[in-house]
């Protein structure tokens, strides 16, 4: 009776080693940093420091627009008060005359070759 038992103890224990070696396989296959999830973790780790370069690039490239803008927007504050005023300064000034209408022009006259001296 122990005989059996050792026998199918034995059994187990290689059937166990035989089952770790098969996962090990499929778990080196699995890892594997060319065709398995390796490799996809891989490419994906490197493209999420690409795309973490890029975002803090636009955020400088962001951050100097905005400060760019708030200067270009004070000055244009500044502008339309300058021009307010010069504005409510032109209410203030006298109205200028009317220019009087220029003496009309005598009408050219056209005469052909042949007829210098008459008028038509």
């Amino acid at each position: 009776m122990e005989f059996i038992a050792d026998v199918l103890l034995v059994a187990g224990a290689l059937g166990a080693g035989f089952y770790c070696f098969i996962l090990a396989k499929r778990l080196s296959r699995f890892n594997d940093l060319e065709n398995g999830v390796g490799g996809a973790v891989a490419v994906l780790s490197s493209q999420v420091d690409d795309l973490t370069k890029t975002l803090i690039a636009a955020q400088k490239v962001a951050d100097s627009s905005t400060t760019s803008l708030d200067g270009l927007t004070d000055r244009a504050e500044q502008v339309a008060k300058r021009l307010e005023l010069l504005v409510a300064s032109m209410h203030d000034l006298p109205e200028a005359p009317t220019p009087a209408e220029p003496d009309p022009q005598p009408e050219a006259m056209f005469f052909r070759h042949g007829q210098r001296g008459q008028h038509q």
